[in-house]
């Protein structure tokens, strides 16, 4: 008798997930559809809004952050979608996920304060995508500000995640921010060359190089009578894009053409005097 009960009560129960089967399949099936392509369509809109950005000649920069912002917009759109679908009101769905909303924010102001600085960042533009700049403990050449980070390339091409939090919160030095630099360089030669001879040298090389501007006037002094030698600074201006370029160049030039002056660079050096002491017998 007890074995037909439980016999009766699994048929119930197969039969009853059967129904449940048949009401929310389809349910659950045209939910994953308007997941996963909303998600696609979600994706394929936002890279549509930048390409239509890019036309427009926005500054790339607002254009990353627009088109991430697009894209979360649309998907959290998706989402709603999806679980209306399943049958669960979204009115109550969405008064839950606002409170969560609230309860998560409180565990996550690192997140938030790092997505209110990119907004700021977008808005106040101290850089712009393709500046090289030093923020937020590292430098690197800017590729794009996302909602919470600001992705860097380093010169020896490493991708750097930067929190936008860390960026706006402390001192931004932006080295493509004006279209000229001043390179600054020092050079040493010793206490018996001929001063002026050297300065010769220095004006000669800044003559010869085409990429040194003729405004403002570069500079060449005597800037200190150090331990070991007689320092001169030297201080052209030229394009942003030449900086490197002029000053690796220049401390070639210098070497090879103090060489053939007959000038000396010094280095430091010691003198050592052994006194020789007589012991009386």
């Amino acid at each position: 008798m007890q074995d037909l009960v439980d016999m009766q009560f699994v048929d119930k129960l197969v039969a009853h997930g059967e129904q449940i089967a048949v009401e929310l399949g389809p349910k659950v099936l045209a939910a994953l559809v308007i997941f996963f392509i909303g998600k696609w369509v979600a994706r394929l809109l936002a890279r549509l809004a930048e390409g239509a950005m890019r036309r427009a000649r926005v500054d790339d920069m607002l254009v990353g952050f627009a088109g991430n912002l697009a894209y979360v917009a649309l998907f959290a759109f998706v989402v709603l979608a999806a679980v209306n679908q399943l049958g669960v009101q979204t009115t109550s769905f969405i008064a839950v996920l606002g409170a969560a909303g609230l309860a998560i924010g409180l565990a996550m102001q690192g997140s938030l304060s790092n997505f209110a600085a990119g907004v700021m960042l977008v808005f106040f533009r101290p850089f712009k995508v393709g500046d090289y700049v030093e923020a937020g403990g590292a430098s690197g050449t800017v590729e794009q500000i996302m909602l919470f980070t600001t992705r860097m390339k380093t010169p020896d091409n490493k991708q750097l995640f930067v929190p936008n939090g860390e960026i706006i919160k402390g001192i931004i030095v932006n080295y493509s921010g004006n279209a000229t630099r001043r390179v600054d360089m020092v050079f040493g030669c010793g206490y018996g060359d001929d001063l002026q001879k050297a300065r010769e040298v220095f004006e000669t090389l800044l003559a010869e190089d085409s990429r040194v501007l003729a405004e403002p006037a570069p500079v060449v002094a005597v800037s200190a009578l150090a331990d070991s030698s007689v320092n001169f600074i030297v201080r052209p201006w030229v394009n942003a894009s030449d900086y490197w370029g002029l000053f690796w160049d220049f401390q070639e030039k210098v070497k090879e053409r103090f060489d053939a002056a007959g000038l000396n660079i010094p280095f430091p050096q010691r003198d050592v005097h052994l006194h020789e002491v007589t012991r009386a017998a």
